[in-house]
């Protein structure tokens, strides 16, 4: 492809001319060459150069196919040209689909062979044509209505016909200094011009999407008119005030009279003419003051133009500058009203819709987010939360301490940087929490185990001292009986058993005396030491061995009686 007078074209460059094989009498035709075909809006132009200049009465003819169609079709406008060039509008096609062009000389029946334009797609292709432009002057402005490129039935444009921006290029007739105003709409206002100035301006259309070769439109000239006896309202302001908008202006005239008209920005999009869609403001008609209030409810969400106008008698001012405003941030954010409520060892926060001087909650209509400043009430370090939902939990917190909290809102769109001012302070005590109830009940538990548990290691150790440190007391039967100490040990010893003593009496009339003692002496250590075997053994043995030393002491004290 290339540029051809600022214009883009494609262009395809036969090769060798193609000649026609030529009897006697004959004439040879040569294909048309350097093809090329460009596309504005709906229009194609065709061109190429001819055959030999020579052969006089030669026309052309072109076809098209398409990968819908498949095959060659005529082009009705480009049938026996004369001339070099050729311009048809969009066949009845897909835009957006491939296109194949060509084009041969015809002398009566001798055709050239065909030139084929190389496949395109003609949206691609396509340049953006000038737009329409007609001026309305002012005395300090110039109304700009734009038509869109291309006819109201444009094939080429049909999807994109709301998405034109148009870029517009002023200045005054006499200095020729051009000023450059981008993105304007299909009725645009240039303000702050001079009354009885001649400007000239010259505008183009693109798309918002696509990057396109573009072509200006004419340079059209208006001047401006005389300087109005009435002036314009200036400084057109809008403010929120709880549920109400303020609408404010400067004006310098005395005894005159206002009215003021509003207009849904998504109507300056359009291709449209939107003129006779400005809707007058209720309260803000005839008004002899420089202010008007009216409610919020009036405009739905979005962004819409207002205007103000003056009048005195029948003469009238020209509308103001159009004020361009924002739901979302010329409304007033109110603050929300907040509930902080302890569980546990946390604290929950509520956030609820603010209310109206009626005590009535009110509704804003536009996503908002909440900003959450929360601290100890007896410490300055403060903790920022940012979050969309209205209720949050703080956990872990100190049991039995103060904290406490402010919410401001602000819009979700960070782009509009507004927001309320922070809501009063709320101040709650946390809970004891679960610490004290979780030390509770270990301690009462342990009230009646620790007990319980020195009960059982008192009953072990009497177990273990019965088993392995017996009591070295002897029995109370046995200790009556012995209380020589010596004797005590004698049983207490159990490292090695007695053996027991006996004794012979050969003359029982020189010792009867004595060995009764001595007898009552053994008896007793008899006695014991049968105790103790009977402690041993069995009580039938203890019997029997006591039985046989009394009958022993008797016959041993008869014996002595008769000598």
């Amino acid at each position: 492809m290339l540029a051809l007078l600022g214009v883009t074209t494609l262009v395809l460059v036969a090769g060798a001319p193609w000649v026609l094989p030529s009897a006697a009498g004959e004439t040879s035709l040569t294909s048309p060459q350097n093809v090329e075909v460009s596309i504005i809006d709906d229009t194609f132009i065709l061109k190429w150069n001819g055959s030999n200049e020579s052969i006089r009465n030669v026309t052309f003819s072109a076809d098209y196919k398409t990968a819908e169609i498949g095959s060659w079709m005529k082009l009705p406008e480009c049938q026996y040209i004369t001339g070099t060039t050729c311009k048809f509008s969009s066949p009845e096609m897909n835009v957006y689909e491939e296109m194949e062009l060509r084009v041969r000389a015809e002398k009566g029946n001798d055709t050239s062979p065909w030139t084929e334009v190389d496949s395109f797609i003609p949206f691609q292709q396509a340049q953006i044509g000038p737009p329409e432009v007609h001026l309305e002057p002012e005395d300090e402005a110039i109304i700009i209505n734009i038509s869109p490129p291309g006819t109201e039935d444009s094939i080429m444009w049909a999807v994109e016909s709301s998405s034109f921006i148009y870029s517009l290029v002023i200045w005054e007739s006499s200095s020729h200094v051009e000023n450059r105003t981008e993105t304007l709409n299909t009725i645009t206002k240039i303000y702050e011009l001079s009354p009885e100035t001649t400007y000239c301006l010259k505008v183009k259309a693109g798309l918002r999407l696509q990057e396109k070769v573009a072509l200006y439109s004419p340079v059209n000239c208006v001047t401006t008119t005389a300087k109005n006896k009435l002036p314009q309202p200036k400084n057109i302001q809008v403010i929120a005030k709880n549920q109400v908008y303020v609408l404010n202006w400067d004006y310098t005239y005395e005894n005159v009279t206002f009215q003021a008209q509003w207009l849904p920005a998504y109507f300056k999009k359009g291709p449209e003419n939107y003129s006779g869609k400005w809707k007058q403001i209720p309260n803000c008609g005839n008004v002899r003051t420089t202010q008007c209030v009216f409610p919020q409810s009036i405009f739905p969400r979005g962004i819409h133009f207002i205007r103000v106008q003056a009048s005195r008698g029948n003469r009238t001012s020209f509308w103001s500058e159009e004020e361009k405003f924002y739901t979302d941030t010329q409304s007033l954010i109110l603050p929300p009203l907040i509930n902080m409520k302890p569980i546990n060892n946390s604290l929950r926060v509520y956030i609820g819709a603010p209310k109206d001087p009626q005590n009535k909650s009110v509704h804003q209509h536009y996503p908002l987010i909440y900003e959450m400043i929360f601290w100890e009430n007896t410490s300055n370090a403060e903790r920022k939360i940012v979050k969309k939902t209205t209720d949050f939990t703080f956990t872990n917190l100190k049991p039995l301490t103060v904290y406490c909290v402010k919410v401001r809102a602000l819009l979700e769109d960070e782009k509009w940087n507004k927001s309320s001012v922070f809501s009063d302070t709320v101040c709650e005590k946390t809970k004891p929490g679960n610490t004290s109830k979780t030390w509770l009940i270990p301690g009462i538990c342990a009230m009646f185990f620790i007990p319980v548990v020195l009960y059982v290691v008192k009953l072990l150790w009497k177990f273990i001292n019965y088993v392995f440190f017996p009591s070295s007391k002897l029995p109370y039967t046995i200790d009556e009986h012995f209380s020589e100490q010596s004797l005590k040990n004698l049983f207490l010893s159990t490292s090695e058993e007695e053996i027991e003593r006996c004794f012979i009496i050969e003359n029982i009339d020189t010792i009867s005396t004595i060995e009764t003692n001595h007898i009552d002496e053994d008896h007793k250590i008899y006695s014991s030491q049968t105790s103790q075997d009977s402690g041993n053994y069995s009580n039938e043995d203890e019997s029997g061995e006591s039985k046989t030393s009394e009958e022993f002491l008797q016959e041993g004290t008869v014996t002595g009686n008769e000598h």
